[in-house]
């Protein structure tokens, strides 16, 4: 049996906002053990809860060491898998997380950057979700919930690992939870498409990248 070649860290979220499911912990589920582009994946499923996420988020970076980190989040209403290009650091809740917490205009991290890029090449994969016929587009926000949150925090945490690439994917809701949605087959092979596409490719492509309507 070969020997992984290194790490892929895959969170997703806890269900949140009234949902019994959240499609990013299902991916994760289905992803956790195999292996992706010669790495392995260890999927952790972190709290929608504001500082808890973090804190599971940099357990799972010590314990795995990973190469590269994908992050994954629910973004309903959203018809595509975006991949997010920038995180920002404002937390600025619309709705309380699971632990009845609401944060308005508090950074991330106080005294950090303004905002850190993704690290992955978030081009590359949405052109090659499209040649797979998965709808996908490049988003320029990854709003300011707990999702920003992780992403922020991730590179934050990395900001002097720059061997490690990382950066947060949104994903559309499954059908049982409303539209527009896709299948979890379809979220999964997006996933694992994603992950390849990061593990191969190491300088993004140039073309554009955004929403096709």
């Amino acid at each position: 049996m070969k020997t992984a070649a290194g790490k892929i860290l895959l969170t997703g979220f806890e269900p949140f906002g009234g949902d019994s499911v959240n499609p990013t912990a299902e991916i994760v589920g289905r992803l956790h053990g195999t292996p992706i582009g010669g790495h392995e994946v260890v999927g952790v499923v972190l709290p929608c809860v504001f500082g808890d996420a973090v804190v599971r988020l940099k357990t799972a970076l010590r314990h795995s060491a990973p190469q590269f980190v994908i992050c994954l989040g629910q973004a309903g209403g959203r018809a595509e898998i975006t991949p997010e290009r920038v995180a920002i650091n404002v937390d600025d809740a619309r709705i309380p997380d699971n632990a009845d917490r609401q944060p308005v205009d508090v950074p991330v991290v106080r005294g950090g950057p303004t905002a850190y890029w993704s690290t992955l090449p978030v081009k590359a994969i949405v052109t090659a979700l499209r040649k797979q016929a998965i709808p996908a587009a490049v988003s320029q926000t990854a709003g300011t919930f707990v999702c920003n949150h992780v992403f922020y925090a991730l590179m934050h945490a990395l900001r002097r690992r720059r061997a490690v690439r990382a950066g947060f994917i949104h994903v559309p809701w499954l059908p049982k939870q409303g539209k527009p949605a896709m299948s979890l087959a379809t979220l999964t092979k997006a996933i694992v498409l994603a992950a390849e596409v990061a593990v191969r490719t190491k300088q993004d492509i140039k073309t554009a990248g955004g929403r096709l309507h």
